[in-house]
């Protein structure tokens, strides 16, 4: 076994040992079916903690020679596959960790020139006979091992992990980024020897003109992930069995850290942080820490056109449209506000919907996240907002609308000049900020289905808690007696009878002649 050539089961066996392992690998069996095909390129971007590194440890494996994965695989839903068998341990693998290569490259621009080195060097120990002295580009070395070889599988595998680290890492050195991009195109365009290329990052591949090298790679990413949507991360139906196994309220870990959405697929989660709920007990964020808060933080303070607006608009509850089709694949090149927002998708901070092309905050855990990223920001209008949000609930639950109007002025004008205040949905947004704080004790929901329309905010208490159920009705230049009317004419509150806890009745009017909310509270 080799760092570079065949590196053997050991990483991904610390995974199938861990305490929580979730059966991906029928992941496998697509990738058997493109060995040696056109489509046998695939670049797989999708955020941190989102499995990437053990995805290619799985990879590695299951196709490199000189080892029995049978050990490992046997007892997953592979086995089961009629490919399993014909392939398994069947080729040489070549993995590039190009995190670990930048490292070690003393100088990034002539980063190519490292990986020669460092792979060359390990296959001339394994073919020194077949190779020359001064072969040393990895091509050329590849070329004459493949040209050497009788076996019916004979090729090469690449598994290339972190392959964007140098436009993350090096984000203004076009040059080292273009030689890097040189190399790979040199390593992998039109040469017999891949059978399979199968790279994962962050970022989709740059698109860089004229370097355009890799365009024989097919995406697969956080807009588009096409056939591979299950393999983002835990699906549904398999945070339900570890729910049950562990002992966790379903609902509790959906709140938390579901919200990434793909055609034809299930609701998927956060597998990183849903391991670490279930191995702790408890919900909370687990996502700090992470290099790509930085991007988070400095990113949403580029207020290109109303960058800002719309990341409240997204706090509020709300989506936003944006093109992501536009975006250059980097963290330098922005144009526009688009641009921004299509990188928090791929970072994964937000959730793209393909149909609508709307970017939403996904779940709890990200919205904390942005949260705090807003605390380090100049945006103090906003914390104000936030911050006043536990005395708005508070004035709520004890019936007082005189202090829940008093409350919504003071948030209105701290947050009336990031938006245009002048439609019901924007009072919508700024009510969801308001209650914000109430996240800690209910589910906040927008535009919550009735069966005779929709009301525009539902709070619905979390199991553990003895609050009771919010209904809050908007109205825009009429009156709140009018909002709570709807409620009852409507019977919006039948929907919410399994509760055992009393309910609250809200309607907030806001009148733009005055600039002033209205509010009225009822208990039922």
């Amino acid at each position: 076994m080799g760092i570079y050539l065949n590196p053997g089961l050991e990483s991904f066996k610390r995974a199938v040992n861990s305490k929580i392992y979730v059966d991906k690998t029928e992941l496998i069996s697509f990738t058997n079916a493109l060995l040696g095909t056109e489509q046998g390129y695939l670049c797989v971007s999708r955020p941190r903690r989102f499995g990437k590194s053990m995805t290619a440890n799985m990879l590695c494996a299951y196709y490199g020679k000189n080892c029995d994965a049978s050990v490992l695989f046997e007892q997953y839903k592979i086995s089961s596959d009629c490919s399993y068998r014909e392939h398994m341990n069947q080729y040489h693998v070549i993995y590039l960790n190009m995190q670990h290569l930048l490292n070690k490259a003393i100088d990034a621009q002539k980063i190519g020139a490292t990986i020669d080195a460092q792979v060359v060097s390990e296959l001339k120990e394994s073919y020194d006979k077949v190779l020359k002295l001064d072969d040393n580009h990895l091509s050329t070395v590849c070329s004459r091992i493949f040209e050497s070889e009788e076996n019916p599988y004979r090729g090469f595998i690449f598994i290339i992990d972190e392959w964007d680290c140098i436009f993350r890492e090096l984000k203004g050195d076009t040059i080292a980024q273009k030689e890097y991009l040189d190399f790979l195109s040199d390593l992998l365009k039109d040469r017999n020897y891949v059978k399979l290329a199968y790279m994962t990052g962050i970022l989709p591949i740059k698109k860089y003109g004229t370097h355009s090298a890799l365009n024989m790679f097919y995406e697969y990413s956080m807009t588009d992930p096409k056939q591979l949507a299950k393999y983002v991360g835990f699906t549904e139906s398999e945070v339900k069995k570890l729910c049950a196994e562990y002992d966790l309220e379903f609902d509790e870990v959906q709140n938390w850290y579901d919200g990434y959405h793909f055609r034809d697929c299930e609701h998927i989660y956060n597998p990183k942080s849903v391991v670490d709920a279930m191995l702790e007990g408890r919900y909370k964020n687990y996502w700090t820490g992470t290099e790509t808060y930085e991007a988070l933080k400095i990113y949403i303070e580029m207020n290109f056109d109303g960058l800002k607006d719309s990341i409240v608009h997204l706090l509020g509850g709300g989506a936003c449209k944006i093109n992501a089709r536009k975006f250059q694949n980097d963290m330098t090149s922005f144009k526009q506000k688009d641009d921004v927002m299509t990188l928090l998708v791929h970072l994964g901070y937000l959730a793209y919907d393909e149909k609508t092309q709307k970017v939403t905050i996904p779940n709890y855990e990200i919205a904390d996240e942005f949260v705090n990223a807003v605390e380090e920001t100049q945006w103090d209008d906003v914390i104000t907002a936030v911050n006043k949000s536990e005395d708005l609930l508070e004035a709520t639950l004890r019936l007082d609308a005189a202090a829940v109007e008093n409350i919504l002025e003071e948030i209105h004008s701290e947050t009336a000049s990031m938006w245009n205040y002048n439609d019901e949905n924007a009072l919508s947004c700024t009510i969801m900020i308001a209650y914000y704080s109430a996240k800690k004790e209910y589910v906040l929901i927008r535009e919550f289905p009735t069966g005779k329309g929709f009301a525009d905010i539902v709070l619905l208490p979390k199991r553990h808690s003895s609050k009771p159920a919010i209904i809050v009705e908007l109205k825009w230049d009429q009156s709140a007696d009018t909002a709570i009317r709807q409620i009852k004419e409507r019977r919006y509150e039948g929907v919410l009878k399994d509760y055992d806890s009393e309910l609250l009745l809200v309607g907030i009017n806001y009148n733009k002649k005055t600039k002033s909310h209205e509010c009225v509270i009822e208990k039922r």
